[in-house]
């Protein structure tokens, strides 16, 4: 980097290296100073224009006397896009409709893409001045387009007709909390956010009111304070369908009385109308599929005869934990009558029959019969996994498993979902009201399938070997095949953040961190150099991943900001299904630290498999 010092205004010019494209810093020092004396201020602009595209410059103040000044330049066409270009315009000097066809098949591996696809590309690819094809800067800046090319498919393109269990399913946990699991209110605006968010599964924990005559959507005997079960109901009929079609799942903790079992059934029916759907029968001997589904609602909760053989064993532990590690106060809900008075038009609109261990965890995994939905926390999973991993993978090919946080989370924190997703456990269950890495896992899974709620699980989940042998999550297999990453550039902070977010005297010093969320050997981080002083970092990196298990492999991408005196900051992630990823150059757009999508953040990237 060459430093300028001018006496005139009190300012310090930099010029780096990569504005002028030569081999290194001090190359950069000695030439420019020989340029900027030889060579008028517009000459230099001419000169630099050539390669790069001047977007604006930035002043930083030094102890308030200095002015430093950067140009920032958005940086051309990476070489490997270069050799693509000449490769697919067979000599010419910009691509056509057919050449932009070819190299979607060939290249990009987008099979499906059609003649007029590849002309509507070009159409909104080009310069409004140009009327004939996509020259090379076209070309590049079409590589950049989310649309055109993202990482992944945006479509529903999994099999939708198989049962309910075979598949993992998008699930909240205590989804109307807004905050810590103790004193945080209760509301539906996280519900409407969870369902905007195409989560497919919401909780509901039902208590009388303090009057015993209707009924509160609280998490019970704790501070938090309640919101009415029909206000939840309405808002969950608004938000629904909004991002997904297939079947939304509520489940329930039921802590009431028969006579306000009657009542909820009432709300339910009258607010979701034809919406709701119930089973004939009292219980089902294999789950419908999504397909079948679309656009209804489903209740999943204990009937309330099991209610009443678990309901001691649930007063000191229902999904809470015990009381030494969760701070409760005193149930205040009566004891439940007898089974004869409870409410028949409630038991009637259950489809998910749900339940907990009321003995040997074993006997319950092998119990044959009606299908049924089993919950386990997290810490009880894991503890059965040590002893009946097959047995658990074979419950999880008829049943549904839903795994919930231990509770110790009383901030709303996360565990890693893939101790669920291994052994075949449809409904992860987790806190949507917070962030943090575990919930980027979630997220990512979840952008699988068109980002519709339902992910079909890997076939050796499903299926069982002529022995009766299932899959094993704690043997390790034979490398699969092998993700090839590059990642060539990142644009668009300069727009989404202010000057000085990163750094207070220059512009930021961006790496960027690649990694592999899986089974345990499929586990691996990466990273690139640090790029400093630019807006516009190139890394054109590549890195290898062997994987074992790709189908269920996470790729976690995260931009940090060096910083040598704190915590390096957040510049940006995403979090995307390996199973999913398109090969070729993809445009990959990142996310906030909470998974909002940052409107102009992206990364140029390439994908392959070998």
């Amino acid at each position: 980097m060459a430093l300028f010092l001018c006496p005139q205004v009190c300012s310090i010019h930099i010029v780096t290296a990569r504005s002028l494209q030569l081999q290194s810093p001090f190359h950069s020092a000695a030439i420019a100073i020989s340029f900027l004396k030889h060579t008028h201020r517009h000459q230099s602009l001419s000169l630099i224009h050539s390669v790069y595209t001047i977007m604006a410059s930035h002043n930083y103040k030094v102890f308030s006397c200095f002015n430093r000044k950067f140009t920032v330049t958005e940086p051309g066409p990476p070489p490997d896009v270069e050799r693509a270009f000449s490769e697919f315009a067979a000599g010419a000097s910009s691509l056509s409709g057919d050449h932009i066809l070819r190299f979607l098949a060939e290249h990009q591996g987008d099979v499906d893409c059609t003649a007029a696809d590849s002309e509507r590309m070009l159409q909104q690819s080009r310069k409004e001045d140009r009327e004939s094809g996509m020259d090379l800067h076209d070309f590049f800046r079409f590589l950049l387009h989310d649309d055109f090319n993202s990482p992944i498919k945006s479509q529903v393109h999994h099999d939708m007709n198989a049962p309910l269990s075979h598949y993992f399913i998008y699930t909240g946990h205590n989804s109307y909390l807004t905050g810590n699991q103790l004193s945080s209110d209760c509301s539906d605006v996280p519900i409407i956010k969870a369902l905007q968010g195409g989560v497919r599964v919401i909780e509901l924990d039902l208590w009388p009111n303090s009057d015993k005559d209707d009924i509160e959507v609280v998490h019970g005997r704790t501070l938090t304070t309640p919101v009415s079960l029909i206000q939840c109901l309405k808002s969950i009929k608004e938000y629904a369908f909004v991002k997904s079609h297939y079947p939304l799942i509520i489940t329930l903790e039921d802590h009431l009385t028969p006579d306000l079992q009657a009542k909820a059934a009432e709300m339910a029916t009258q607010v979701f109308g034809e919406l709701l759907y119930y089973p004939q029968t009292d219980s089902l001997m294999e789950f419908p599929s999504p397909e079948s589904l679309k656009g209804r609602i489903l209740i999943s909760t204990k009937p309330p005869k099991e209610f009443l053989e678990s309901k001691e064993c649930d007063d000191k532990d229902n999904e809470k934990e015990s009381a030494d590690e969760v701070l409760s106060l005193p149930d205040q809900t009566s004891e439940r009558e007898t089974d004869d008075k409870s409410a028949p038009e409630y038991k009637r609109l259950i489809t998910i029959h749900a339940g907990k261990p009321k003995g040997d965890i074993q006997d319950e995994l092998k119990a044959a019969g009606a299908v049924r939905r089993l919950s386990l926390s997290e810490q009880a999973l894991e503890k059965a996994s040590e002893s009946y991993g097959a047995d658990i993978v074979r419950f999880t090919q008829n049943n549904i498993l839903r795994v919930y946080p231990k509770g110790t989370r009383l901030n709303s924190s996360n565990y890693k979902p893939h101790i669920g997703w291994t052994y075949g456990a449809q409904m992860v269950a987790f806190n949507m009201q917070g962030y943090g890495k575990s919930l980027r896992y979630m997220q990512g899974m979840f952008r699988a399938n068109g980002g519709c709620g339902y992910v079909k699980k890997p076939e050796f989940l499903i299926e069982k070997g002529p022995y009766n042998e299932v899959f094993d999550p704690k043997r390790t297999l034979p490398v699969k095949k092998t993700l090839k990453v590059k990642v060539y550039m990142g644009t668009g902070w300069s727009l989404d953040f202010s000057q000085t977010d990163f750094d207070t005297y220059s512009p930021p010093d961006f790496y960027v961190k690649v990694c592999i969320v899986g089974v345990p050997a499929d586990m691996a981080k990466k990273k690139t150099c640090v790029i400093s002083n630019n807006w516009f970092p190139v890394w054109d990196e590549q890195f290898d991943f062997p994987l074992t298990v790709p189908e269920l492999a996470l790729l976690r991408i995260e931009v940090r900001e060096n910083d040598k005196s704190q915590k390096d900051d957040f510049g940006g992630q995403t979090c995307l299904p390996v199973s999913e990823l398109k090969s070729g150059f993809r445009s990959v757009p990142l996310y906030d630290e909470k998974g909002d999508k940052l409107k102009s953040v992206k990364l140029l990237m390439r994908f392959q498999f070998r």
